[in-house]
Parts: structure tokens; C-alpha cells; sequence
């Protein structure tokens, strides 16, 4: 079958876009802050159990996440507010009982939030159903930051059938599941259009330290090649490059200075300007119309 919701074309044929604030590579700092609940299976594991028995709880694993909460997440915060970042977190809404100051210092720094679930779980497996999950995250999210959720990124990136009409029914204006070009794209549903944000699984530390158990260095040599690629393409058409980030991966000690040269790296590019999700979403809404 050939995607479902956003009909097929190629990249280089799609309508010209206009640079954003004069520069023609947008970067989308995208953080993961979930909630990995104790007493249940971990969404992902670094340590397996003796004779290959999983365990609830599980405690190095569910440690292994919650480092991150507690030594990784000032490392991040501190990093974007030094250089004057923006940047969004994929947010799991549970986050704002289990981890409260963490949620308000991301708060406070200015973040978007970006709709990520109640908990760390696939969608189709949610207690109480998909769409009173979505609706119970964007509602402790509203009442946390004061402003309603516009964009969604399903943990594990995992949608049902009906993600985007209930996601467009709750009031979602981008969704960062779709990762299938490096400018966004409308997505059809039943309740009308979406747009599919640009996001990264290659550029993505989960993928290239988690799973693919790289070597550290990796992330930083992938967005080097990336960049200079993008700088190249950007003459003919922007680029948004997402890069999304866990704070038990890229802040761990031997690891943070890997996101510094990053961050310096796409500073020093002509080319680079920093943006959330909704800026983006705003940008590419103003200057391609659904259908076109």
C-alpha cells in the first residue's frame, strides 16, 4: 500500500518554500521526557536480566531512565539557556506528578510542549483507551503550562488507525510520527487536514545509542554529514532538521560534550536558525495550502 494519508510525490518536485527569518535550514531541538512507571515492563532496557527473565520492577532500567530526570535534564536546560535556544519536549504528561520540578523548569526556560502520551506506552496498549489517553495528556498539559498542546508525537512513534482523526478532533495541528521528508507535509484524515511535522530517526540518540548501540561520537559525525548535505540542498528547497534527544542518553557525563559540538556546530552554519514546532508549523502553513 502507498501511504494512506499523505499522497506520494518527490521531494525535489514539491512546490518552493521561502527561507524562514532569511535562513533556509531550520532546526527543531525536540526533547523526550517520559515517564517510565515502576511498577510496570520498561519501555526499552540497557541491562538484561540473569538467565533472560524480565523482572517488575526493574530497578537498573527503570534507574537508567530516571538518571536522566534527575543528573541529565539540568545538563540539557543549562546548555540551551547558555546559547539562548529554543527548543520543544515531546512530553509525557505523567511527567508532571513524577518528575514536578523538571516539568516547571522546562516550563519556565520557555519550552513547547509537545503532546507525548500519559506514560511511556505504546498507544494501542494505553489504560482506559487511545482517546481518552490523548485527551487526559492534553488536558494536564493545558492546565500545567497554560497553553493546549498543537503538536504530537506518539511514544515509540507508534500510532492506530485512528491517531490522526482523534489527534485533529482534540484540537492537534502537527504530528511528528511521519518521519518521510525533510520539509513538512499535509496528511489527510476524516476531520480534515494535518500537517506532518519533520522528525529524525537517524539523527536521534535513542536510535543510534539505544538501539543501535553505537559508540559515542556517532550522533555528532551523522549531524555533521546531515548539515553539510542540508546546506547544499537548502539552495533549492529549506530543510527542517529535527533532532530528537533523551536526557538518560545524550547527557550522560561521557556523552554531553557530544551535544555541545552540535549545538556549536549548527550555530556556526550562516544557514541555521532555531525554532519550536509551532513556529515551524506556522511557517509551512502560511506558505503551502493543503492540496497544492
Amino acid at each position: 500500500m502507498a501511504n494512506p494519508r499523505v499522497p506520494y510525490r518527490l521531494s525535489s518536485s514539491r512546490p518552493k518554500l521561502p527561507a524562514m527569518k532569511g535562513k533556509r535550514i531550520i532546526v527543531h531541538l525536540v526533547v523526550n521526557v517520559e515517564h517510565w512507571q515502576f511498577d510496570q515492563p520498561m519501555p526499552r532496557t540497557i541491562i538484561t536480566p540473569p538467565h533472560g527473565r524480565e523482572t517488575v520492577p526493574d530497578v537498573p532500567n527503570f534507574s537508567w531512565a530516571d538518571y536522566g530526570m534527575r543528573a541529565g535534564m539540568p545538563r540539557i536546560l543549562s546548555l540551551f539557556t547558555q546559547r539562548g535556544l529554543p527548543a520543544s519536549t515531546s512530553f509525557n504528561a505523567g511527567v508532571i506528578d513524577a518528575y514536578p520540578e523538571a516539568a516547571a523548569a522546562m516550563r519556565d526556560a520557555g519550552w513547547e510542549f509537545i503532546g507525548h502520551g500519559v506514560h511511556q506506552k505504546a498507544m494501542n496498549h494505553v489504560d482506559g483507551g487511545e482517546e481518552a489517553t490523548i485527551k487526559l495528556a492534553l488536558d494536564k498539559i493545558s492546565a500545567f503550562t497554560g497553553k493546549k498542546p498543537r503538536g504530537w508525537l506518539s511514544p515509540g512513534l507508534r500510532e492506530t488507525v485512528d491517531t490522526p482523526e482523534l489527534l485533529k478532533a482534540n484540537g492537534i495541528d502537527y504530528v511528528c510520527d511521519w518521519v518521510i521528508d525533510d520539509i513538512p507535509s499535509w496528511m489527510t484524515t476524516a476531520r480534515g487536514p494535518l500537517v506532518a511535522m519533520p522528525y529524525n530517526i537517524e539523527v536521534n540518540d535513542s536510535i543510534i545509542y539505544a538501539v543501535e548501540r553505537h559508540a559515542t561520537g556517532e550522533m555528532a559525525r551523522r549531524l555533521e554529514f546531515t548539515l553539510r548535505l542540508f546546506e547544499r540542498e537548502a539552495r533549492e528547497q529549506p530543510r527542517v532538521l529535527a533532532i530528537g534527544l533523551h536526557p538518560h542518553l545524550i547527557s550522560v557525563p561521557h556523552r554531553l560534550h557530544e551535544l555541545e559540538r552540535i549545538l556549536d556546530l549548527l550555530l556556526a552554519s550562516h544557514d541555521v536558525v532555531f525554532a519550536t514546532g509551532s513556529e515551524i508549523c506556522d511557517w509551512y502553513m502560511q506558505n503551502e495550502q493543503p492540496g497544492s
